[in-house]
């Protein structure tokens, strides 16, 4: 099952078990933050969605860590007017890991129902896997 939901102005399409970097939400690591602002729900053959959100319908997200972005220089400059200004932002983010999907319904889908992302390989690894299977 998945979901596209809204938050910090944003929208992300969010299965059980991702992990993604939002703006800054309020909770310690380990807290859960329930998100109503849903747009749309799919498991397959079914799909929901909202004009403009679906009622009814929430994604339970897990924060993993508060932390923050890169910095970004703001630098202005008028030539020839000794006019020089320099700034920076750096963004709060927050990780979070998706820990539950509810639909309009009723029907969820959690993180422990969701079978496990097979890691991609590296070209490296899958080029000595193809090797090793020649070999034998």
């Amino acid at each position: 099952m998945y979901a596209v939901m809204k938050t910090g102005g944003k929208q992300y399409r969010v299965e059980p078990n991702d992990r993604l970097r939002v703006d800054k939400l309020v909770g310690e690591p380990g807290t859960t933050v329930d998100i109503g602002d849903v747009l749309m729900v799919g498991d397959g053959e079914n799909t929901q969605v909202g004009a403009p959100l679906l009622a009814g319908a929430s994604v339970k997200l897990e924060v993993v860590e508060q932390t923050r972005n890169d910095k970004i220089v703001v630098f202005k400059k008028k030539r020839r007017q000794n006019y020089r200004r320099k700034q920076g932002h750096r963004q709060e983010m927050t990780v979070v890991r998706v820990a539950e999907i509810a639909d309009a319904h009723g029907k969820k889908a959690t993180a422990a129902d969701a079978a496990p992302k097979p890691k991609a390989k590296s070209k490296k690894a899958a080029a000595t896997d193809a090797a090793a299977s020649d070999e034998e």
